[in-house]
């Protein structure tokens, strides 16, 4: 289906406003997590007597469980999305992140009730990998697939926006409750970030409620040809293009979560303010929302793979400088540095990646096959890089294999854009034709 001049227009905007708040309010939830367990979770749920950074190691265990979660989220949800709606989808999404992370805020901690609370912790953590496992591809199928090919990448970047958005507004939650005493954050001024979600879940419904289903996915619902297990379909039709999906993830989502979250227990142990570092990431993630638009318009000028090859290999380049600035202790360094990790090598990555997924798949099993090969790679990528980063802080006190091991998912992710040329349905070379859009 070609997608008409209004939908590159007036037409998308509801889409765009709708995916990007949604997804706000979603992300925001499970970054929640994130966050807390840099700053809180090692403590209260997951002690230690010796080693604080061993009680971080059991709380990123914990992070990295939710991401183990997220490839049923997505083959479940991926289903439902790709047979009975998107819509239908991102409502149970929504809803499962909402419950899920309100029921964080009032847990009993580990003195209170011993090894129940890193338990229920983890059965809660796991509910939101289900649902952060459907949600992206859904978020994204909302804007790409009521969005005209020549603009596809600059509209589809906004509900990366989001996922930005609702990091900074984690992040922010975290920022203000740590001013107070910390007496008093410790005992019950963390949980109020988690509380708040409860409000942030009644809005995000209302919109999603009130959401149009995608044309795109109309028109596809009328064909007979549809499968009726989508994800095996995809798994079977389109078994490249899941590989290269779960490739261009590497870089990503564990370069992502280095920067962003493994980087303030790194920056707390050599002796930075943890306010400085959660202000760092909060800014950076502001900025990013501005940049990943910019890449996302990039890619539909000179292609996605181009773009997205920018911000693999500014990744690799950043690793070394990244740490060796946060060992500075310089506030201003710092946050330049959250700047330019964020803002370009991630932001180049992340708003070039919507489009070019959507590009990989055809529509009656575009949901199944973006779910699974994002949330199968964000297991080992994003789900297990603040765990191994942590680990190899504790074993070698030292930043130099952490940033060995950044360059490393960069060269992951540029070798399977090297490969990538001439997969997917659309993966036509049109670098000489951009009145066409190209991923390449």
């Amino acid at each position: 289906m070609q997608a008409t001049p209004q939908q590159g227009g007036k037409g998308i905007r509801r889409y765009v406003i709708a995916s990007l708040v949604g997804n706000s309010l979603e992300w925001y939830d499970f970054f929640l997590y994130a966050t807390a367990a840099a700053v809180v979770f090692g403590q209260l749920f997951f002690p230690a007597d010796t080693d604080p950074l061993v009680g971080t190691l059991g709380a990123f265990a914990g992070f990295a469980v939710g991401f183990a979660a997220r490839p049923l989220g997505g083959i479940f949800f991926g289903h439902i999305g790709d047979r009975v709606g998107r819509k239908s989808a991102l409502v149970l999404t929504l809803s499962i992140m909402g419950i899920a992370t309100f029921l964080m805020g009032v847990l009993p901690t580990y003195e209170q009730v011993g090894i129940l609370a890193p338990v229920m912790l983890i059965v809660l953590r796991i509910l939101q990998g289900i649902a952060a496992g459907g949600e992206w591809g859904g978020g994204v199928l909302l804007i790409s697939e009521n969005a005209s090919d020549k603009r596809r990448g600059f509209f589809s970047a906004f509900s990366q926006g989001g996922v930005t958005l609702g990091f900074v507004l984690a992040s922010a939650a975290f920022f203000l409750v740590q001013m107070l005493p910390e007496e008093q954050f410790m005992t019950w001024g963390w949980r109020l970030p988690f509380l708040f979600s409860v409000v942030l879940f009644g809005v995000g419904m209302y919109i999603r409620f009130r959401l149009p289903e995608s044309n795109e996915f109309e028109e596809t619902k009328k064909s007979q040809a549809r499968p009726r297990v989508p994800v095996l379909a995809a798994i079977k039709s389109h078994p490249k293009e899941i590989l290269v999906a779960m490739g261009l993830r590497v870089a990503e989502n564990g370069g992502s979560y280095l920067i962003a979250s493994f980087s303030i227990v790194y920056g707390v142990h050599v002796g930075v303010d943890r306010s400085i570092l959660l202000l760092g990431v909060a800014l950076s993630m502001l900025f990013s929302f501005g940049t990943i638009l910019f890449f996302g318009h990039l890619s539909d000028r000179i292609g996605r793979r181009k773009v997205y090859a920018f911000g693999a290999a500014a990744l690799a380049l950043m690793a070394f400088p990244f740490f060796a600035i946060l060992d500075t202790g310089t506030p201003a360094l710092i946050i330049l540095a959250y700047f330019i990790g964020n803002g370009i090598c991630h932001a180049a990555m992340i708003g070039a990646q919507p489009a070019f997924f959507h590009e990989l798949f055809t529509p009656e099993i575009r949901y199944s096959g973006i779910a699974v090969g994002h949330e199968l790679a964000a297991v080992f990528a994003g789900g297990l890089a603040p765990l191994i980063a942590t680990a190899l802080l504790i074993n070698y006190n030292s930043s130099t294999p952490i940033a060995i091991y950044m360059i490393i998912l960069a060269a992951i992710t540029l070798t399977t854009l090297a490969l990538s040329a001439k997969v997917g349905p659309r993966a036509l070379n049109r670098d000489d034709n951009r009145s066409e859009v190209n991923i390449g």
